[in-house]
C-alpha cells in the first residue's frame, strides 16, 4: 500500500500572525488524522516559526525551494544543509513556477533533487507540460524530459525517497480544467515511466496531483488509482479548505 500525503505551498504568502492563525486552526483540525502525512512548505522565514509550532504534531513542514550547491558565494541562496537545521522533512523542486519565471532547467532541477537527498530530506518533484505543450499533443515528451533528467543523473532507485507532483500548468489560472480522468492519466504515464528504470520504485512511488485541487474535488481526485495526494497551492492558506482536503485524502 503506498503511502498517502497531502503538502501544503503556501507560496510566497503570510505573515507572522497570518501564520499562527492559520497553523493553529489547522493543527486542531487534522489532530485526528493519525497516519496520514500532512505537511506545510512555508517561505524560508517562517521556517523557525513552522517548526517550534509543528514540533509535537502530526504535521511536518519543509520550504519550497533550495540551492543546488552545498556552500559558498552564493548572495541570497538557501543551502539543503541550511533546510536540514530547521528539521525539514520535505523541499519543493522543479515547481512550474521556478521553472517559468526563473528559468530553472531540468538538468538544474536535478541537482537540486540530488542535494535535498543528499542531506536526508524528501524531495517533491514537480513535473507538468504548460496549455501550449498540452495543445501540441507533447505532454507524455515533455514530463518525460523532466522525468529522464533526474532519474539519469540520481538513477531510478532515487525515487524511493522521493515524492512526484504533477502539475498541468495549463489548469492551473487558465480557466480550464482537468478533471480527474485526465490527471489519473498523466499519473498513469508518469509510473510507467519511472517502472522502465525501476518497477519495484514505481510501485511504491507517491505521486501528488498539484493542478488546482479544492476541497470540493479533492475526494474524487483521490479516488483514482495513481493519485497519491495533492500538492495544494491557495487552499492551503484557507484552513477550512485545507482540512477539508486531508480529510478527503482519509476517506
Amino acid at each position: 500500500m503506498r503511502e498517502k500525503l497531502v503538502a501544503g505551498n503556501w507560496k510566497m504568502h503570510g505573515n507572522q500572525a497570518e501564520n499562527k492563525s492559520l497553523l493553529n486552526a489547522v493543527v486542531a483540525g487534522v489532530a485526528e488524522l493519525r497516519g496520514k502525512d500532512i505537511a506545510v512548505c512555508a517561505p524560508y522565514p517562517y521556517l523557525s516559526l513552522v517548526q517550534t509550532m509543528l514540533r509535537d504534531t502530526n504535521i511536518v513542514w519543509g520550504a519550497q525551494n533550495v540551492s543546488q550547491y552545498d556552500k559558498g558565494a552564493y548572495t541570497g541562496e538557501i543551502s539543503a544543509a541550511m533546510l536540514k537545521d530547521f528539521d525539514c522533512s520535505y523541499v519543493i523542486v522543479g515547481h512550474s513556477e521556478r521553472r517559468a519565471l526563473y528559468n530553472e532547467d531540468s538538468h538544474t532541477v536535478a541537482l537540486k533533487y540530488v542535494a535535498v537527498q543528499r542531506e536526508g530530506m524528501v524531495p517533491i518533484l514537480c513535473v507538468g507540460e504548460t496549455l501550449e505543450q498540452r495543445e501540441s499533443g507533447i505532454t507524455e515528451k515533455i514530463i518525460s524530459e523532466q522525468l529522464d533528467a533526474v532519474m539519469n543523473m540520481a538513477g531510478g532507485a532515487s525515487l524511493g525517497k522521493a515524492v512526484i507532483a504533477y502539475e498541468p500548468v495549463w489548469a492551473i489560472g487558465t480557466g480550464k480544467t482537468a478533471t480527474p480522468q485526465q490527471a489519473q492519466e498523466v499519473h498513469e504515464f508518469i509510473r510507467a515511466r519511472v517502472a522502465i528504470q525501476n518497477a519495484e520504485e514505481a510501485d511504491n512511488l507517491v505521486i501528488l496531483y498539484g493542478g488546482s485541487v479544492k476541497a470540493n474535488n479533492a475526494a474524487e481526485l483521490f479516488n483514482m488509482p495513481d493519485i497519491d495526494g495533492g500538492l495544494i497551492g491557495g487552499a492551503s492558506l484557507v484552513a477550512t479548505e485545507f482540512i477539508s482536503i486531508c480529510q478527503a485524502l482519509q476517506n
